[in-house]
């Protein structure tokens, strides 16, 4: 359905007030950065509706060239090539003017959990984890570990990593789900091939003022941590256990040397979670669907595979199969399965809209 004229125009003076706002130097402390978040979201926007604008208009012009007869060859053929780039601007801002989701621009925890499959699910989510850390690094992005329980084979039974940057919740949020793996492990000396699986959850980090923590509604335990780290691991009481009553959410953090470390670590991650269950709540039947993806770990739930033998990996969500194993699992190829998830995520919503 094209966008009416009215549309562009409350687009563009919307843009030239917060624009004019800005420039005003009148602006201080919270009204600034509001004003600078909305001056980032709807530039975009802005530009797409100024560029259709123009391009209507100048079609409206090539059409009262037609009547000249010494016009009328180069009009047609520049109302051809506008006639064709008009409906592709209109794509652009009707998929630009999609509702957001308001934990697109958060950074985000990124946990991921070995499943069915033993010790070579736990190789596997090593493997997830450091392909999410290079495809983070592709993007400009910090990954900074919180915690993790390393299994003893290597990889991970568990991990939890911080992910800051532009975007990240954005373009990682539909890594959540079942990921399985089909090869030949490590640990498999007769050559057969074993089907294991790890689970992913990507939550997006609240701000303080999303989430208000009542200190009366912690249990805070401080015990000492077990595993690698030599002397301190035997002597300190660094690690801590944080007990949300209310809801009975356990988040532990072990891995800092410092117990002040570890409890701050501890807050992030509780206060991603009580997030995640706020929107849950908020978005209803559609967020439990979503996060019923997540599922059990066991690898029929899958969303996800990567077949090593036949270097394909497989989007059962999108149908979308790629013969670039390699390249994804060392991370700068996830890049390729991202967009078509967003992809496809933006056709859907645009399609829901239009009906």
């Amino acid at each position: 359905m094209p966008i009416p004229p009215e549309r562009l125009d409350q687009i563009a003076n919307r843009f030239a007030e917060i624009e004019a706002r800005m420039a005003s130097g009148q602006l201080e402390g919270e009204e600034f950065v509001q004003a600078s978040r909305d001056y980032a979201e709807l530039e975009p926007v802005a530009k797409l509706a100024l560029e259709l604008k123009a391009a209507r208009e100048e079609v409206a012009g090539l059409e009262e060239m037609l009547a000249d007869p010494e016009m009328k060859a180069m009009a047609e053929e520049e109302l051809e090539a506008l006639n064709q780039r008009i409906p592709e601007i209109e794509q652009q801002l009707a998929v630009a003017m999609l509702p957001r989701d308001s934990a697109d621009a958060k950074p985000a925890m990124l946990e991921i959990r070995a499943g069915t499959g033993g010790d070579e699910a736990a190789l596997f989510a090593g493997d997830l984890y450091r392909m999410y850390e290079r495809f983070a690094g592709e993007q400009g992005w910090k990954v900074e570990p919180v915690s993790m329980s390393a299994s003893e084979v290597g990889g991970f039974k568990e991990i939890v990593a911080h992910v800051t940057g532009t975007g990240v919740f954005a373009k990682l949020k539909f890594e959540s789900g079942v990921h399985r793996v089909q090869r030949v492990p490590e640990t498999e000396s007769g050559g057969r091939i074993h089907t294991s699986a790890a689970t992913v959850a990507v939550l997006p980090e609240p701000d303080e003022v999303d989430v208000q923590v009542d200190p009366g509604d912690l249990k805070i335990d401080t015990y000492r941590a077990s595993g690698a780290g030599g002397q301190h691991v035997n002597t300190t009481d660094s690690a801590i256990r944080i007990t949300h009553l209310p809801t009975g959410l356990v988040v532990t953090c072990q891995d800092g040397r410092s117990q002040h470390k570890n409890r701050e670590q501890a807050m992030q991650v509780l206060r991603a979670r009580l997030y995640e269950q706020q929107r849950d709540a908020a978005q209803g039947a559609e967020a439990e669907a979503r996060k019923a993806m997540v599922g059990s770990g066991d690898r029929s739930e899958r969303i996800r595979t990567y077949n090593f033998p036949q270097g394909r990996v497989t989007d059962h969500r999108i149908g979308l199969t790629l013969q670039k194993l390699p390249q994804i699992i060392a991370g700068p190829g996830l890049g390729e399965l991202v967009d078509a998830l967003i992809a496809e995520d933006e056709a859907k919503r645009l399609a829901a809209m239009n009906e």
